[in-house]
């Protein structure tokens, strides 16, 4: 199908101090921060975006950094983990660097026939390593962590929901996933061939407790499509469901259309172009201020609220 979802595009958390969230994924997860601009609906506040090499959909995770911002609580009605996908061989490599920068995690389990490090943010978002033999993409050389052993874009999305039934129904009858595995309260769904960033697992947890979006866990999951003209027709499809869903909006980076799921989560569908080079070269990408041609007259009194960041260094280094 020409129109078809072709996998995560990108993930939206929430974070508290942005310079710690800058020194968590660009200098321990050794992530490329490739946009640093405002939120289009808040630009008193950061968004943050961290990636690959050129922040490739897929490798995209994002942060609205509010300082002082409550402690949420990861439940059902969340996309509740996050899992970046590297080599077979780097899980020891991981083990050693978070021990090395005193990051907790849990011991490491196999969870569909895969290596699973799971541990958190400084903000306690729920974020995964796994490790696996099939993944084909190249991490990025000039980052904190080398390149070999770099994270490669996302694996998986986890959801949390008390029932799955309806999300399970629109992800195979509507957006062209399939379900190729169960394993205790966990279902995996894939788009097309499947495999790291082309799937999502449900987890199914009826007697948990519902979750609080806040600091610490996913405002939202966005999937890819890959123009205008199939983000519409996503737009007309998700509506003859009877889900009421946004307009286009324009993220400079791309473009997007919003909707709440079943299960009450809230998912993206955006466009793989215009890319992040847009506005700004690949070499200096993340370095400067990019704000939006609408807020460029706000520019002084929007730089004048936001507390400085800087990057850590991008050497790449051992554990």
């Amino acid at each position: 199908m020409r129109d078809e979802i072709l996998g995560i595009h990108h993930v939206t958390a929430i974070a508290g101090d942005p310079q710690q969230n800058v020194n968590f994924y660009a200098g321990v997860l050794g992530l490329r921060l490739v946009k640093k601009t405002v939120n289009f609906d808040d630009p008193g506040t950061y968004h943050f975006y961290y990636g690959d090499e050129q922040g490739t959909p897929g490798t995209i995770l994002t942060f609205f950094p509010w300082r002082n911002v409550r402690r949420g609580r990861q439940g059902t009605g969340q996309a509740m983990t996050t899992s970046f996908s590297v080599p077979e061989a780097s899980l020891g490599y991981w083990i050693e660097r978070l021990t090395a920068h005193g990051i907790e995690y849990d011991k490491p389990v196999r969870r569909f026939d895969e290596q699973v490090l799971a541990f958190r943010d400084p903000d306690g978002l729920m974020l995964e390593v796994v490790a696996h033999s099939r993944e084909k993409r190249d991490g990025w050389e000039n980052g904190s962590v080398a390149g070999e052993h770099a994270l490669l874009g996302f694996h998986t999305v986890v959801l949390c929901l008390d029932s799955h039934v309806e999300t399970a129904k629109l992800l195979t009858e509507t957006m062209g996933f399939r379900q190729i595995a169960e394993e205790g309260n966990q279902y995996r769904y894939a788009v097309k061939e499947g495999g790291a960033g082309m799937q999502v697992d449900i987890r199914h947890a009826p007697d948990f407790w519902q979750g609080v979006v806040a600091g610490g866990t996913v405002h939202h999951v966005a999937w890819r499509t890959e123009s205008d003209d199939t983000q519409l027709a996503w737009r007309r499809r998700i509506a003859e469901l009877g889900l009421s869903v946004t307009t286009v909006q324009d993220r400079e980076y791309f473009h997007s259309i919003y909707f709440r799921e079943p299960g009450g989560i809230l998912f993206e569908i955006a466009t793989d172009p215009p890319g992040f080079a847009v506005d700004e070269p690949l070499e200096s990408l993340g370095t400067n201020l990019k704000l939006p041609p609408w807020l460029e007259s706000s520019r002084q009194r929007i730089e004048s609220v936001l507390p400085p960041v800087h990057l850590p260094e991008s050497k790449s280094e051992a554990a």
